[in-house]
């Protein structure tokens, strides 16, 4: 069943946003994060698209296995890492690394038999989600290196909380507790996630995980850092037909609750468009959108299948295409004027509509 909207996806600006990552650090291995569907981008096309990074990052073991039976044979990092001794087995015969974030999954390698398998320590330096106490690292380190069902290429890594906030100082001061508890053990870090990469040079180490930004949008909270400012471009453009084109009085309301009045009379177009396809229900009148080269604004409130636009001084007619956000309209404006974030609105979209 194909609805009207629809995203398209750039796959060169994806590879000339994974040049931004490279330049920005240029001595790093690059683990793409390709988990949630590539952020809504599709994750296979994604990921065969990226084809020249070192490595991939996925949430769970689900992501990590499609990669593989679609011949991806990358190095892949599980984020979420094992819940049972199934996942283990499984891990070992794909060659996945898995993270170790919490006390509870260590039991389940004792029972891994002959299976040996990768992992990363992921170690809590304060963002309190996944992680295990730094103080323990130098001593878990020891006691999965000499564990006989795990590879003696143990990672450590951590994730930054505040790293979007560039005014923050608790960037430093993760940085500072992952140095001070992991300083005396030589192995391979995982620290920048696209905030680090971009915004903090002593988080880069040895692997970088680039998100949000691979996709086209800025990883910071500033509406003066966006994508432009980093020479990012669009991967995701979201567009949608014109259906209807009227005109409206001075007075006339527009949308349920009628939260938005004609100040004068209006030109206005219904484009089929909605919140059943990923664009966001809470979204303003006045967030921007773009007709034929020309940006405008939404009117009223989003409905489930259309959103009302304004057509003053436009020339449009039934079937022209709007652009909801892509390479005219910046996600990230959209996303602030619905009071959320980019990533988001570009899952969402991308996981309802067909994607080209």
């Amino acid at each position: 069943m194909k609805r009207s909207a629809r995203i398209t996806i750039n796959t060169q600006a994806l590879q000339h946003n994974l040049m931004q990552a490279k330049q920005a650090a240029p001595h790093c291995k690059i683990l793409a994060v390709i988990k949630a569907n590539a952020y809504g981008h599709g994750m296979l096309s994604v990921a065969e698209c990226l084809h020249d990074v070192d490595g991939y990052a996925v949430s769970c073991l689900p992501e990590a296995i499609t990669l593989r039976d679609h011949q991806q044979q990358h190095p892949i990092l599980v984020l979420q890492g094992h819940q049972h001794v199934k996942d283990l087995m499984t891990a070992s015969r794909l060659k996945l690394r898995l993270v170790i974030h919490d006390e509870a999954q260590l039991p389940f390698l004792d029972q891994l038999g002959g299976y040996k398998v990768q992992l990363a320590i992921k170690l809590d330096t304060g963002m309190h989600r996944l992680g295990i106490d730094p103080q323990y690292a130098i001593a878990l380190y020891k006691r999965l290196t000499n564990h006989a069902n795990v590879e003696p290429d143990i990672w450590l890594m951590t994730h930054l909380s505040c790293a979007d906030d560039l005014g923050s100082q608790f960037t430093s001061q993760q940085l500072q507790c992952f140095q001070q508890h992991t300083e005396s053990i030589n192995t391979s870090r995982s620290i920048a996630n696209s905030a680090g990469i971009l915004g903090w040079k002593k988080s880069h180490a040895d692997w970088i995980r680039p998100g949000i930004m691979l996709y086209g949008s800025s990883p910071f909270n500033d509406p003066q850092h966006h994508r432009d400012h980093y020479h990012l471009k669009a991967v995701m453009t979201f567009t949608a037909p014109i259906i209807s084109i009227y005109h409206l009085q001075q007075g006339d309301p527009i949308g349920y609750g009628a939260s938005y009045h004609c100040p004068t009379e209006m030109r206005v177009a219904a484009v089929a468009c909605g919140y059943a396809d990923g664009y966001p229900r809470h979204a303003k009148t006045g967030t921007p959108v773009a007709i034929n080269g020309v940006k405008t604004h939404l009117l009223g409130r989003v409905s489930m299948d259309m959103i009302v636009i304004n057509l003053q001084h436009i020339s449009a007619q039934v079937g022209d295409l709007v652009e909801l956000w892509g390479e005219q309209i910046r996600v990230d404006d959209v996303a602030e004027a619905a009071e959320t974030i980019s990533y988001e609105l570009l899952c969402n979209a991308g996981n309802h509509c067909d994607r080209v």
